[in-house]
């Protein structure tokens, strides 16, 4: 978690909503990466689906299978979504999204019957930090 706190740092530092997110195989990071929507002019550069991109290409297969995430935010819709089909094995997050979330609020996608694939979650994970990073993200920002 904590190379995943340092990419939300740089997230913050770059004006990004401060989301990192490292895929891990076994104990080797393949990929980490931050949030850069603004930055990439896309609202789909999740640091989740950041990660989860440069991590199958680095493995060169789609399929994530044996991979874990680390994240310090529960993801939204669109990263579970990416987090299922790329059969990612773990999910460990840090801080709850009540409003975004789709893991344990919102849709909670993983307890879908339709959902292709349920990876073991594990949140609160550097919560403290993860959340102090968000709010005072917000706080400067207002």
């Amino acid at each position: 978690m904590r190379a995943a706190l340092d990419a939300a740092q740089a997230a913050a530092d770059a004006g990004e909503v401060p989301v990192g997110a490292v895929v891990m195989l076994g104990d080797r990071v393949v990929a980490t990466a931050a949030n850069a929507p603004r930055a990439q002019h896309d609202p789909t550069a999740h640091a989740e689906m950041l990660a989860i991109r440069a991590a199958a290409a680095a493995i060169g297969d789609d399929r994530l299978s044996d991979c874990d995430l680390w994240v310090t935010l529960e993801p939204c819709a669109m990263c579970a979504g990416a987090i299922a089909h790329a059969r990612i094995a773990r999910l460990y997050y840090g801080a709850s999204d009540p409003k975004g979330g789709a893991v344990e609020h919102g849709p909670r996608l993983f307890g879908q019957p339709t959902i292709h694939h349920r990876p073991d979650v594990y949140g609160g994970i550097g919560e403290g930090e993860a959340a102090a990073l968000l709010r005072g993200f917000f706080a400067r920002r207002r």
